[in-house]
């Protein structure tokens, strides 16, 4: 999920001497709103890697239990346009997503949303080694930023990640998804997983527009570096369309597509697996981020494209 964490800048680490062309991504300074619309729309019928599943339409929230008819319209709409969907949780609706997604062709990374509620925690666990022993998760996520939030310790989350990958078959990595600092600074974590999902936010560093690709490929560069080896997904980066400006960055329709743009063409340049956050815009979120957390999506909260 979305929102700012004061200790993003905290435990960054620089590397300075990474060589890559275009760091920062397009020179816009000539495009006209046009043909900024144009560009996105070509890169948008391209295909992304994933995208992040949104399954809340407007007036609906976590806790409600979702129906596999709305899951179904939604994975419709984003099929033509992505290899992979992510999800966030294996109950309450969250389980027809990578079922309904396997019918498209689409792969899963699958999550069980973890916190500090023990039954709900086990049904997620359960939930999760269901869908995997049944051929439909292709990389499972134990728990989303736990860690940040401070809902379990870290014995008690790898004792989860352990009990995942004791339950499942091999052939499916296990991971655990959290800010790229995290695998950083806590190396046991790191070690558990098999590969490395984090979620990387400019936005939420207060990264102008201009210099938040090359921002982004720091934070990818420094969880590369933790992982000693291992693959690393980018799980969510997007930019808002709408509402307040953090620090120095500013949301806007004009930024949202700009940084899409930017990150779709170093996804596809480099080989990089990323996770677009998000698929549609959802009205729940203002009041975990305020104004801006209801405007990440390439949709609209009426499933209609935004740009």
């Amino acid at each position: 999920m979305s929102f700012s964490r004061k200790e993003d800048s905290q435990y960054q680490i620089k590397y300075d001497n990474i060589d890559e062309i275009n760091y920062n991504g397009i020179d816009y300074s000539s495009k006209s709103s046009k043909e900024l619309n144009t560009l996105f729309s070509d890169v948008l019928k391209t295909g992304v890697h994933g995208l992040c599943f949104s399954l809340y339409e407007d007036g609906q929230k976590p806790g409600d239990i979702i129906s596999e008819e709305q899951v179904r319209r939604r994975i419709k709409i984003i099929a033509p346009y992505t290899k992979w969907v992510r999800s966030f949780s294996c109950t309450e609706g969250n389980e027809f997503i990578p079922l309904i997604a396997k019918e498209y062709g689409i792969k899963t990374l699958v999550g069980a949303w973890l916190g500090d509620d023990p039954e709900i925690n086990e049904r997620e666990i359960e939930g999760l080694i269901k869908l995997s022993n049944e051929g439909l998760v292709d990389i499972a996520a134990v728990g989303n930023e736990v860690m940040y939030r401070k809902e379990l310790t870290e014995d008690e989350l790898l004792e989860f990640i352990q009990r995942v990958k004791n339950a499942i078959p091999d052939s499916i990595p296990v991971g655990y998804v959290d800010a790229y600092y995290e695998f950083t600074i806590k190396p046991r974590i790191t070690e558990a997983c098999d590969l490395i999902l984090t979620n990387c936010y400019p936005y939420w560093e207060g990264c102008n527009l201009e210099y938040s690709l090359g921002h982004m490929k720091q934070m990818y560069h420094q969880a590369l570096h933790a992982g000693n080896g291992k693959k690393v997904i980018i799980t969510e980066t997007g930019w808002p369309s709408q509402g307040e400006s953090y620090k120095d960055s500013h949301p806007s329709k004009e930024n949202a597509i700009k940084y899409y743009i930017n990150t779709q063409l170093w996804s596809q340049q480099d080989d990089i697996d990323i996770f677009y956050f998000s698929s549609f815009d959802e009205s729940w979120k203002v009041g975990a981020e305020g104004e801006v957390g209801a405007y990440w999506g390439i949709w609209d909260k009426n499933e209609k494209l935004k740009y």
